[in-house]
């Protein structure tokens, strides 16, 4: 058996509800390893950080070859299972998306995010996106490897938080649903910080749940309660080092 399907296999055991898998999030191997030195179980990246990183937007601004050796040199520097923010998966189609998950597969990764989010803004319709989703697992199946696929969706990052309410949530899992019969894995929902909205996605939910870290997130111990299975903090830890190092070097050039 290869080290990746064991990579791969240890990832998918790391996601069980009430004990979060915390991730926080890398940018390039450099940074990979100090998460990695400061025991971290898994790796994950973040497109905005990676973009930032290399002087682009997000959005798949950075040219997907790019984001491939990025992927490839996080891979060979740490140990630890490797699951990658491939946003919309680089492509106009399903195929497309299939062959951007192929490439991250041979460069290393165990475990990616597709978001169901367009390029003209807004949601994809969900059965457009359940398609994606799909060619993606088919992908990791022809390799052979058991890719995690982390499926966001994007509907309570795009959505006022007055509108966070019952009718969203509810839109939310029957995407969910779609989702998880087309070979996704895990629910990635940033947005999403309402205690109570939390603990019914997660009740209801047919795949983990997986939030991302922001100012009004519940605590650790709190998503820990409500059955939560992965945090992720996302463009946080990019932002952070960004502003030690701004100070560093104002307080060196004084």
């Amino acid at each position: 058996m290869s080290d990746q399907i064991l990579k791969a296999r240890a990832l998918r055991a790391l996601h069980t509800p009430g004990a979060p898998l915390v991730l926080f999030n890398c940018w390039d191997a450099g940074s990979a390893q100090a998460v990695a030195a400061a025991g971290a179980r898994a790796i994950a990246t973040a497109s905005w950080a990676v973009a930032a990183a290399n002087g682009y937007d997000d959005g798949e601004q950075l040219p997907l070859d790019l984001a491939i050796a990025n992927i490839a040199r996080i891979a060979r520097a740490v140990t630890l299972p490797v699951t990658v923010d491939l946003e919309r998966g680089y492509g106009a189609t399903p195929t497309g998306v299939a062959d951007t998950v192929a490439q991250a597969i041979r460069a290393g990764a165990v475990g990616c995010n597709l978001e169901d989010g367009s390029a003209a803004g807004g949601l994809r319709d969900p059965g457009e996106q359940a398609l994606r989703l799909q060619a993606a697992r088919d992908a990791a199946d022809r390799l052979d490897v058991p890719l995690f696929i982390n499926a966001r969706t994007d509907g309570f990052l795009l959505t006022a938080p007055f509108g966070h309410d019952d009718a969203l949530l509810d839109a939310t899992l029957a995407r969910a649903r779609v989702y998880a019969a087309h070979g996704a894995d895990g629910l990635f929902v940033p947005g999403l910080v309402d205690a109570a909205l939390i603990e019914r996605l997660v009740q209801a939910s047919p795949l983990p749940v997986n939030l991302m870290a922001t100012a009004g997130t519940p605590s650790l111990a709190t998503l820990r309660a409500l059955g939560v299975a992965r945090l992720s903090h996302g463009p946080g830890p990019y932002l952070q080092a960004m502003r030690a190092l701004e100070d560093a070097a104002r307080g060196g050039a004084a």
